[in-house]
């Protein structure tokens, strides 16, 4: 379990705290959806979870050991994929082989079926690579360390749409009932058939946090719906969110439940 407790934190340069004695609790087992504006605190929050930020106030602790501590038995099981990074001048074996040994669960089987399953094959040198071949051969690894709680930050950026459709399939390949994954992004419809629960922040709060079962349980995803909580333009006419009083469940549009729950407030009160 991850949990923060009266979360703060605020840069040394910004004017504002970021987070203000903020509470979260995430379970394991999930593949969770964090979702924000820009500058919410996405990356802050994700980058405390590594215990590469400090907070201000409170505490972060992950299966009860404190993530500012950094323990070897508490890295070994998180990895992160941030959105932007670097990989060494050396061959995809090498990098395999000297950073696979911090991670116990690594497989190698899982390594070159992650490879297949974006058409990678060989031994590339990784400075060689595209920004889209890096992030595939980076988001294999990180699957196939098999650590419990795994981070992405913006994982589908970069990525061709077949990519994507891929990474997709990697994800879904690698979950398992004992993993967490935390899934950062703007691109809601590159993640929106992965996520099982939503994280939604707004302004220094928590502003909702609900399984997708139960939030297609309250809303309805339509079209042209009469009496909506919420509509968005498109060619067509109006995508909608309103009650659900039939109890007929339909698919969860996530971009729309993001933009409604932002601009209708009575929205989270449902839950």
């Amino acid at each position: 379990m991850i949990e923060i407790k009266d979360f703060s934190y605020k840069y040394k340069k910004g004017k504002d705290m970021v987070f203000d004695h903020f509470n979260l609790e995430l379970s394991a087992g999930h593949v969770y959806g964090l979702l924000g504006r820009n500058g919410v605190g996405k990356s802050t929050l994700i980058y405390t979870l590594m215990g590469l930020l400090q907070p201000r106030t409170g505490f972060v602790t992950i299966d009860g050991m404190n993530a500012s501590e950094r323990y070897a038995e508490l890295l070994r099981d998180c990895f992160l994929v941030p959105e932007e990074f670097e990989l060494p001048a050396c061959t995809l074996e090498q990098y395999i082989k000297y950073t696979s040994p911090f991670y116990p669960n690594f497989s190698q089987t899982d390594m070159e079926r992650n490879l297949r399953l974006f058409n990678m094959e060989g031994n590339p040198n990784l400075k060689a690579l595209s920004m889209g071949q890096k992030k595939k051969v980076f988001m294999c690894f990180a699957l196939a360390c098999n650590t419990k709680y795994l981070i992405m930050d913006e994982p589908s950026n970069g990525l061709d749409i077949p990519s994507k459709e891929q990474f997709r399939q990697l994800v879904k390949t690698g979950m398992r009932p004992d993993r967490t994954i935390i899934i950062s992004t703007h691109q809601v419809g590159d993640v929106e058939s992965l996520i099982e629960e939503v994280v939604i922040l707004e302004k220094n709060r928590l502003l909702l946090q609900q399984p997708v079962k139960r939030i297609c349980e309250v809303l309805r995803f339509g079209v042209n719906d009469e009496n909506p909580l919420y509509k968005q333009e498109f060619a067509g006419g109006y995508f909608t969110v309103t009650k659900n009083e039939t109890g007929e469940m339909s698919p969860m549009r996530l971009e729309l439940l993001f933009n409604a729950v932002l601009l209708n407030d009575d929205i989270a009160k449902l839950f």
